[in-house]
């Protein structure tokens, strides 16, 4: 059977409805693990470091498919080390500019994928916040330094929104779980008013332990997706990560059917979602405006 590789930054228990996605996706074009396709399954935690030495295996063994949805860092590195395998990425910045294809429409080479606009959604997040909370000016933000893929353009994109919207932001970086109970400690020593949570791979891996401590410390919070709302989440806004696994799965199994990566066009999501924990709020003594509850595409009761 073909096995197809697939890696990410998260964890397998806190990831795994991102896998099913991925499988579904696979599933559409006729491909059902076990039966007719191989998934290996590499679930990195936050373990950035461990990308070199996994792709190295992949081009060794000459799997049939690389896979990388939401892995910014395992996207750049496959690319770079095979031009034969066939690639297939999810990312929230510009592939081009990351240098993975050359052209959206026409990416030419053994590399294709999913944009999913990790970026286009930070000023707007982060005006979201300032509606719910119009009152408050210091804003937390975690952000994980080993993924700078994503935090290095995320946190350049909140400055500027934050400088335009009068907020001042302190940023505190955690890349385990222990460092996010550290993060969390210091955000409340410094009194912050509300809590900023980047995209990242492993972050939504611990969208419960976020909740926990932030209903701890009683401060408000928005994060990159829905998955962190229903795990007991103030709020959320952001695209939909778990349809972009099932693209790459798509994409996997055109490629297993005899597609090229060069002749099927980077897909872009185009769909934001705003989802709101009623519940979190009211714990937090918080009243929600109107005017966010009719914009918001969920809402948990």
């Amino acid at each position: 059977m073909p096995v197809v590789a697939f890696i990410n930054a998260g964890s397998a228990e806190g990831a795994a409805h991102y896998a099913a996605a991925f499988r579904q996706g696979l599933n559409e074009t006729g491909y059902v693990e076990g039966r007719n396709v191989t998934i290996e399954y590499h679930w990195l935690e936050g373990r950035y470091d461990r990308v070199p030495g996994l792709i190295a295996e992949f081009v060794s063994r000459r799997v049939a498919v690389i896979a990388t949805p939401a892995s910014t860092a395992a996207a750049v590195a496959a690319e770079a080390a095979t031009a034969t395998i066939p690639i297939v990425f999810g990312v929230g910045e510009d592939p081009v500019r990351l240098g993975l294809v050359p052209n959206l429409a026409r990416p030419g080479g053994n590399v294709t994928g999913i944009n999913f606009f990790v970026n286009e959604a930070v000023p707007k997040r982060l005006g979201l916040l300032r509606d719910l909370l119009p009152a408050a000016v210091r804003i937390a933000v975690i952000s994980n330094p080993r993924n700078p893929g994503i935090s290095e353009p995320v946190l350049k994109d909140l400055e500027n929104a934050a400088d335009a919207l009068g907020l001042k932001i302190q940023v505190f970086n955690a890349s385990t779980g222990h460092e996010i109970e550290t993060a969390f400690t210091a955000i409340a020593h410094e009194r912050a008013e509300a809590l900023f949570v980047a995209p990242d791979a492993l972050f939504n891996s611990r969208r419960v332990q976020f909740a926990i401590l932030a209903a701890r410390d009683r401060i408000p919070a928005s994060y990159s997706n829905r998955y962190h709302v229903e795990a007991g989440g103030l709020m959320s806004y952001g695209t939909d990560i778990a349809d972009s696994f099932r693209q790459v799965g798509v994409y996997a199994g055109k490629i297993l059917n005899g597609a090229k990566p060069a002749d099927l066009p980077v897909t872009q999501s185009t769909k934001f979602e705003l989802a709101i924990n009623l519940q979190t709020a009211r714990a937090l003594g918080l009243e929600v405006p109107s005017g966010l509850l009719l914009a918001a595409d969920e809402v948990i009761e």
